[in-house]
């Protein structure tokens, strides 16, 4: 699975129609609707689709149509985004009419393309379910520790100095996997 962290954006047109694809996170999905809106008072349409991971890891997925043909403009925008299993991203397509109807399958095709464009300008980012575990061991391990921790990526949330040294660290499950190959048996790797 994608993401995106930062807002792009695109234009195509055609038939005279101009449709401005911008493809930004999901958390900022109200915002960048709202600023579009107002951006561009006189656009027609403003089209969205928009796919996010819950609190259950489930995807969760809507699609807006705005006006135009039922069908026609979010659902192809959406099934673009589900196509390259994209999550936690949205995209809005603001559409300006250019006096020529595109007809159902000319209007599936339009979104589609804007949506693919943009998608092709984008730096989609590879998405790894992360975890928290703390990791605990004696001030000698310290150097070793924080080398493997670098050498895997693995970020450090928290750092607990008393006896012993915990850490509370963040991480996907394979780099666990990585990091738990190559510890000393006295450093204590449990989740929380």
């Amino acid at each position: 699975m994608k993401f995106v962290d930062k807002e792009y954006s695109v234009t195509v047109e055609i038939k005279k129609s101009k449709f401005i694809a911008h493809l930004f996170p999901y958390k900022d999905f109200e915002y960048v609707l709202e600023r579009l809106k107002k951006e561009h008072p006189k656009a027609r349409h403003f089209v969205y689709a928009y796919r996010y991971l819950n609190e259950f890891d489930q995807v969760v997925e809507n699609s807006s149509d705005d006006g135009e043909p039922k069908g026609t403009s979010g659902r192809p925008s959406l099934a673009v985004l589900a196509g390259m299993s994209i999550i936690n991203t949205g995209v809005i397509i603001v559409r300006y009419f250019g006096g020529v109807k595109l007809g159902t399958g000319g209007l599936v095709r339009a979104y589609g393309e804007a949506v693919n464009d943009v998608l092709n300008v984008a730096e989609l980012l590879e998405y790894k379910k992360l975890t928290k575990k703390s990791l605990s061991f004696e001030y000698s391990f310290l150097s070793k520790v924080e080398y493997l921790l670098v050498k895997y990526d693995i970020m450090i949330q928290k750092k607990i100095f008393e006896n012993n040294v915990t850490l509370i660290l963040e991480a996907s499950q394979k780099q666990f996997e990585l990091l738990s190959k190559e510890l000393e048996r006295e450093c204590e790797l449990k989740g929380i």
